[in-house]
C-alpha cells in the first residue's frame, strides 16, 4: 500500500472541515466572470413546425463574443394569448444537446423511442407550459469544427476555460440566463421554472441559486454528494469547479436553492449519479429546507429507473408552482 487512497480521504475530509460559508459571490467567484461584449441578437427564428398540440420553433441568440446559441421553443397551442403565461427553461445533458429534449433524432428527424432524456420538453408542453431549450455549449450542434465525429467538445472547453481561471459551468450558467434575458424581453410577467437534467441539472443548481428570475425548479439525474460521485470514479471535466468543496458539498450547494420551490428525482438505478448517495443528498437537503423554509416546498421522487428523467410526479409538482 502506498497510502494514497488514504491521503486522498484526508484530503476530502479536511477540506470539508474547513469549509467556508458558501454565499452567492463566492460562488460567482469560482465559477469566473463573463460579459457579453456588446448587447445580444436574439429571437431570429430557423424554423417553424406544427406538432399537432404544439408548435415547435428554433431559435438563435448570441453569448459570449457573439456566439450564436440555438434554442428550441415549443409552445402550446390552448396557450394564453396575455404575456403572463407559465414557462420552464429545459437544460439538457450529455447526449446529442437539444433536439434529444424534444423528440428528435441528432439529424433532427422525428424519434419515436424516448432516450435517456424522455423528451422532457415535449412532456411539458402537453401540460401546457411554454419550454425554452438552448443548446449546450460543447453539446450538439455547438460542439468544436475538430469533436463533430465525437461525442462532445467539453474537455477542450473545460480546459481552455480552466488555464484562463473560469470554468465551463461558469459559461453555461451565463448562457442560460441570457436565455432567460430573452424570455423575460417577450413574457415579463410570465413565471418561469428551470429543469435540468444529470449534467444540465449542475446548470440548473447554480442558476437557481444565482438567479431570482427562477421560480421553482426540477432536478432529475443529478443531486448527489462529490464525493459519492464526481470523486468516486471518472466523469466529465465539466463537472469540476475548482475551490467548490471548499465551500459546500453538492447537498449543501443545492440547499441554497432554499426557500424557492425544489423537487428532486432520482433512478433507483442510476449508476452515473448513483442512488446511495442520492438519498443522502435528498436527506441533507430536505434537512436544509426545514430550516430555511416555514411551508412545504421541497419534494423528491425516486422512481424505478436508470439514470434518465422521469418527469411525472414532477411535472405535476411544477404546474402547482407556476400555474
Amino acid at each position: 500500500m502506498n497510502g494514497i487512497n488514504r491521503y486522498l480521504n484526508r484530503l476530502y475530509d479536511r477540506t470539508v472541515a474547513d469549509q467556508d460559508r458558501l454565499d452567492s459571490e463566492k460562488l460567482r467567484e469560482v465559477l469566473g466572470h463573463f460579459q457579453q461584449t456588446k448587447p445580444g441578437e436574439s429571437g431570429v427564428i430557423e424554423e417553424t413546425v406544427d406538432c399537432e398540440c404544439y408548435l415547435r420553433q428554433r431559435v438563435f441568440f448570441t453569448s459570449v463574443d457573439e456566439m450564436t446559441v440555438p434554442m428550441y421553443v415549443l409552445t402550446p397551442k390552448h396557450a394564453p394569448s396575455d404575456r403572463r403565461m407559465s414557462i420552464v427553461l429545459a437544460l439538457h445533458g450529455h447526449g446529442y444537446g437539444s433536439r434529444e429534449m424534444v423528440g428528435l433524432y441528432q439529424d433532427g428527424s422525428p424519434r419515436y423511442t424516448p432516450t435517456s432524456h424522455n423528451d422532457w420538453a415535449v412532456q411539458l408542453v402537453k401540460e401546457g407550459f411554454k419550454v425554452f431549450v438552448p443548446e449546450m455549449i460543447g453539446l450538439g450542434d455547438r460542439k468544436l469544427e475538430a469533436d463533430r465525429e465525437k461525442a462532445n467538445s467539453c474537455y477542450t472547453l473545460a480546459v481552455h476555460h480552466l488555464m484562463a481561471g473560469k470554468t465551463l459551468a461558469g459559461l453555461r450558467t451565463f448562457e442560460a440566463q441570457i436565455a432567460l434575458d430573452y424570455i423575460k424581453e417577450t413574457y415579463p410577467e410570465a413565471k418561469i421554472g428551470v429543469v435540468g437534467f444529470s449534467g444540465g441539472g449542475l446548470i440548473a443548481t447554480l442558476l437557481s441559486v444565482l438567479d431570482d428570475r427562477v421560480k421553482a425548479t426540477v432536478l432529475s439525474g443529478y443531486p448527489n454528494t462529490f464525493k459519492g460521485s464526481v470523486l468516486a470514479t471518472v466523469h466529465c471535466l465539466d463537472n469540476y469547479i475548482p475551490g467548490l468543496l471548499r465551500l459546500a458539498e453538492m447537498p449543501e450547494l443545492i440547499g441554497m436553492i432554499a426557500p424557492k420551490p425544489l423537487f428532486i428525482e432520482a433512478g433507483e438505478g442510476d449508476e452515473v449519479f448513483p442512488s446511495r448517495h442520492a438519498h443522502l443528498a435528498i436527506e441533507r437537503i430536505r434537512s436544509i429546507y426545514n430550516t430555511e423554509s416555514k411551508d412545504s416546498v421541497f419534494e423528491s421522487e425516486c422512481f424505478q429507473g436508470g439514470h434518465e428523467v422521469s418527469g411525472g410526479s414532477s411535472t405535476a409538482w411544477l404546474k402547482k408552482q407556476l400555474m
